[in-house]
């Protein structure tokens, strides 16, 4: 009998759980997760769109007579097509690819397509996983990604070094969308554990950039990896914040109402700060770029504006309610965006005359605070007490974690930064005032007039 009396408390307690998630659903917008992101440069940006497009050209049959083109055209040169891989070529183990040697951009490319809907072979690859199937690097990562990912790369990787060594001033890019971006994010990965394989290519020639990735590496390896992989989202995308296992999606299609209610008490009763402690939870990877383009509580598309971070928390964990989440999807409006926000980036610069000298200047700048966020990133992971987050001084990326400096928390990590900078800014104006006399001592420089 008191177990009968329990049950209507108990659903109640259900169904305050199910309006809270919901409310909290209802008002949560994609663009709290950027707001308080740098924004991106268009030299930082600028690749984007154009391997969009090159993306896009894996689709087509005949480069010589393209059917899905884009308006404005694909911007590539069918001769200097070096290798396009069909399905009956990968026999299923992997999507096609093309390899394409970029003169124009001083860049060697690997393109893979997303994912085929008519296509079992896709499937196969995108649900072979499990929760903590597979270790990498100190990680896990997708079983089903890594097995394509080592395909592709053993399959191509004598082409990718000779053509390395062929041109050794081009850079070796990687680039995928949707499931493609899965795999290249992990080929990225596998390329630098054997740059053996690739001759004599540094860690800093490889490159990746994910288009609307799937979750497919764990936090330690999202932050670590962050100098090689740059994943692309356009506003509501929902791929890269699906924390259900796909796996499970599918098979419970036919029962989606049980599995909502799931993910409803799952979503309000896990706190962030044990989602963060939990090794084998899969995330986007590398340094994300987030174009924003719509406004809460208002209609219409918005000139669009590109924030870039490396987060650990607040890291897309969220689905967001949206009738634009799969429409952000489709690689065709991430690619009108994204050139969108291009040409406004570089209108504005071609507003303020950059001198030549001076946007070297800003791309040196870039770079560093690029390498100081990192540093600040993996800071914040030692802090939150993400397992492995610790970072090995043979990468070359990242500085050593000092014993007593991971006890900060977000704020510690912004302040690291923002005294570097200030001590920067501090030399360089002694440098222009004070000169140093034979003796040693500083005295005020001479005016020369």
């Amino acid at each position: 009998m008191s177990i009968l009396c329990g049950l209507p408390i108990l659903e109640c307690v259900y169904c305050l759980g199910c309006a809270r998630w919901l409310w909290q659903k209802c008002l949560y917008t994609a663009g709290l997760e950027s707001e308080n992101w740098g924004l991106a440069t268009a030299e930082e940006f600028e690749p984007v769109p154009r391997l969009c497009r090159l993306i896009l050209s894996v689709y087509e049959d005949d480069l010589r007579h393209p059917v899905w083109a884009p308006p404005g055209g694909y911007g590539i040169n069918p001769d200097w097509v070096i290798v396009k891989r069909t399905y009956e070529e990968t026999g299923g183990c992997a999507t096609p690819y093309m390899i394409y040697l970029d003169h124009d951009n001083v860049d060697i490319v690997l393109a893979i397509r997303g994912l085929n809907l008519a296509k079992e072979s896709d499937y196969a690859v995108l649900l072979d996983n499990k929760l903590g199937q597979t270790k990498f690097d100190g990680g896990y990562v997708h079983n089903g990604l890594l097995k394509a990912a080592k395909w592709i790369f053993d399959a191509e990787c004598e082409l990718l070094r000779d053509l390395a060594e062929m041109n050794p001033d081009y850079s070796l890019t990687f680039a995928g969308h949707s499931l493609g971006a899965g795999i290249v994010s992990l080929i990225a990965m596998y390329a630098v554990q054997n740059r053996d394989r690739l001759g004599t290519i540094e860690r800093k020639r490889i490159r990746c950039f994910a288009m609307a990735p799937a979750r497919c590496v764990s936090l330690n390896l999202a932050v670590r990896y962050a100098d090689v992989i740059s994943s692309v989202v356009l506003q509501d995308d929902f791929l890269p914040r699906t924390t259900t296992a796909l796996e499970d999606v599918f098979k419970s299609i036919f029962c989606l109402p049980c599995l909502l209610c799931l993910m409803c008490l799952k979503d309000t009763c896990t706190l962030e700060e044990n989602m963060l402690k939990d090794p084998r939870r899969l995330y986007a990877p590398g340094r994300l770029y987030h174009i924003v383009e719509r406004k809460p509580f208002r209609i219409g598309r918005f000139p669009p504006v590109v924030r870039t971070a490396v987060p650990v928390d607040r890291r897309f964990e969220h689905i967001v309610l949206s009738c634009n989440a799969t429409s952000d999807h489709t690689i065709i409006w991430l690619e009108r965006e994204s050139q969108w926000a291009v040409d406004l980036m570089l209108e504005k610069d071609r507003i303020m005359e950059i001198p030549a000298q001076q946007r070297m200047q800003r791309q040196e700048c870039l770079a560093r605070e690029h390498s100081e966020e990192y540093e600040a990133a993996l800071r914040r992971a030692v802090a939150l007490n993400v397992p492995q987050a610790a970072y090995s001084p043979s990468y070359g990326t990242f500085a050593e974690v000092e014993e007593g400096e991971s006890s900060g928390s977000s704020s510690g990590a912004g302040s690291l930064l923002s005294l570097k900078r200030m001590r920067e800014h501090w030399d360089n104006f002694i440098e222009r005032l004070f000169d140093v006399d034979e003796s040693g001592r500083m005295v005020f420089k001479k005016s020369s007039t």
